[in-house]
């Protein structure tokens, strides 16, 4: 796709950390995800790849993803996958309950939210 046709991909904009190796090397970085889409995201990090660097991301809820480095400025770089991806799926809670992630608490251990006040309780100053 050229730049002008992933402008029409719809993505997600999220601030997630995901882990990241590029092929051939044996340490993994710890980078940010910007945004997601289901063929690419935008990472940043410190970490120093070149437009064609083959890499390894750890994707929460997902797993294992492999992709090429397609731009790089500054700290941040774009990764189109090889393979598309549930992209929604990143934003689940990790048991991959769509619940909040108090799903599984007992009620003692959660909060419930305060009610709206009534504005008949309001007094004039």
């Amino acid at each position: 796709m050229t730049g002008v046709e992933t402008r029409s991909v719809s993505r997600d904009s999220l601030f997630l950390l995901a882990g990241i190796r590029v092929e051939q090397a044996g340490d993994t970085h710890r980078i940010r995800v910007r945004n997601l889409s289901d063929g690419g995201m935008m990472g940043e990090g410190n970490l120093r790849v070149q437009p064609g660097n083959r890499l390894d991301i750890e994707l929460k809820n997902i797993g294992s993803v492999t992709g090429t480095v397609a731009w790089v400025q500054d700290d941040r770089f774009g990764i189109a996958f090889d393979e598309e991806i549930d992209s929604q799926s990143a934003r689940k809670p990790a048991n991959g309950d769509d619940q909040s992630d108090t799903a599984g608490l007992s009620t003692a251990h959660t909060r419930k939210a305060p009610s709206a006040p009534d504005p008949r309780d309001f007094r004039k100053v």
